[in-house]
């Protein structure tokens, strides 16, 4: 299946989704020493970011977020990619300065129709995303 998205950090890379509804605070929500999401209300409560293509809809909280992204890349902790119904400037900055490829606007909710798991390209170059299955 392929979904094809708006282009806001450029890359390629593929792996394993982690999914989640819910939007995330990198400030709060991500410890960037461990990479393991803190919030104990999300629905990935407990799961590490680092090399997964972390997929949700959008993020929220403080523009410190940004840094919180940065810290992670220098943690050696982010995710290979991201996608998000609509990155807002905290995540999108975040993406840029990190070297993360983030998609947004896809054309199908990727929230509904990929599951934690699944294997997953992320084409941030050309604006697509590619699922198994």
């Amino acid at each position: 299946m392929i979904i094809k998205g708006r282009v806001v950090s450029k890359g390629l890379a593929e792996g394993e989704a982690l999914v989640t509804k819910d939007a995330i605070s990198f400030l709060g929500d991500v410890d960037p020493k461990t990479g393991k999401i803190m919030n104990k209300e999300s629905d990935i409560f407990g799961e590490c970011v680092a090399d997964k293509i972390l997929i949700f809809p959008r993020g929220c909280g403080s523009t410190v977020g940004s840094y919180v992204i940065f810290q992670l890349k220098k943690n050696g902790l982010t995710p290979k990619a991201m996608i998000n119904i609509e990155s807002e400037p905290i995540v999108a900055v975040g993406a840029i300065i990190s070297g993360i490829p983030l998609i947004d606007k896809p054309e199908k909710n990727p929230t509904e129709i990929i599951k934690t798991g699944q294997k997953i390209k992320v084409d941030a170059d050309n604006g697509f995303i590619e699922a198994e299955g």
